[in-house]
């Protein structure tokens, strides 16, 4: 099993520079980092888990900005978005950040995706909230072929480019790996045919092996599982290997540098030890 975390980078959290050498000091495989252009001021979508919205949705670095530099800081460290948005991002230019993380690092960039929860934040970037599922599906398979042809071509109902050539090209092959979020229908529906792992929000072990049998018979028995913003207090991995989850990324609320380092102390003295 290997164990990484799940930590929101803003202005008022601990640095990038800081907190990628303190995660492989302390044995961590991966961090992953969430993403939110912004946050508008008029929204109807709750926020996640009910209540107020947490202050540090307002505030996050560019996903990509953040796990550049942690690169530089690390050797080792997995580097993931956690998750990233790309329904509401320019196609091409996703295409070549993600290659280009994952040239800088060696070859240790995780693709993280989701549809996201902020449907106003959605409608903002001229995407209409009811269609982004279909829209990160297509944009999904459009940067494949940027990242894996050296003349990308694709047309789709919502991406559409003639013959183009990308550099660079991503170290891992045939690209980093595309890890889906969400359980829903349409997000499992995604898993199966776009992506490589699956980042399960959930970690009741039943509905583990519900999907895990669902993609056997789907012809994708291999899937690896994250458990994806675990409690560390309170998680049961309890027939974890059993289904196939070969990593738990902790949820580490966001704070100071001191406030972080104390809780990643704690999770690596109970989990990593």
């Amino acid at each position: 099993m290997e164990y990484g975390v799940v930590l929101f980078a803003t202005d008022e959290t601990i640095a990038p520079a800081a907190l990628g050498p303190a995660l492989e000091e302390r044995g961590f495989e991966s961090l992953f980092v969430p993403e939110h252009s912004h946050i508008p001021a008029r929204r109807e979508s709750p926020a996640p888990g009910g209540g107020d919205l947490p202050r540090h949705f307002h505030r996050t670095i560019d996903v990509f900005v953040t796990l550049a530099v942690v690169a530089a800081t690390t050797s080792r460290l997995r580097l993931a978005t956690g998750v990233a948005l790309p329904a509401e991002r320019d196609v091409i230019h996703t295409a070549k950040q993600v290659a280009s993380l994952d040239l800088v690092s060696g070859g240790r960039a995780i693709f993280g995706v989701g549809v996201g929860w902020n449907r106003e934040e959605a409608a903002d970037h001229g995407i209409d909230p009811r269609r982004r599922g279909k829209v990160l599906d297509e944009k999904l398979a459009a940067m494949v072929r940027i990242w894996t042809e050296e003349q990308a071509e694709f047309h789709g109902e919502h991406v559409d480019f003639g013959p183009m050539y990308c550099w660079p090209k991503p170290v891992q092959r045939p690209h980093p790996p595309i890890s889906v979020g969400g359980g829903s229908d349409a997000a499992l529906r995604r898993l199966r045919d776009h992506g490589d792992a699956w980042l399960p929000d959930g970690f009741d072990v039943a509905e583990y092996r519900r999907v895990r049998s669902w993609l056997a018979d789907e012809g994708r028995p291999d899937v690896p599982f994250t458990a994806f913003g675990a409690d560390p207090g309170t998680l049961d991995p309890d027939g974890f290997n059993e289904v196939g989850v070969d990593r738990i990324a902790f949820w580490v609320d966001p704070g100071p540098e001191r406030e972080v380092l104390t809780q990643l102390d704690a999770i690596a003295e109970r989990w990593l030890r």
